[in-house]
């Protein structure tokens, strides 16, 4: 019974987190801003270890199945 939202929620974190590091190594690579009004070495920091960690909780998701 508890499968199901295992793998819903393991998803929408992998995919999530996939999503927003893909889009921070985008923005990073065209020299844009990640974020508006903060230093853009912390955006990247911050948004990358934001993506890290989501995907690690979509990993440890699939793990409990």
């Amino acid at each position: 019974m508890e499968r199901g939202p295992a793998i819903f929620v393991g998803m929408v974190f992998c995919l999530f987190g996939a999503a927003l590091l893909a889009w921070t190594v985008t923005r990073a690579r065209q020299h844009r801003p990640v974020a508006q009004g903060v230093s853009p070495v912390a955006s990247v920091t911050v948004a990358g270890l934001a993506a890290v960690i989501v995907l690690a909780l979509g990993a440890w998701c699939f793990t409990r199945l």
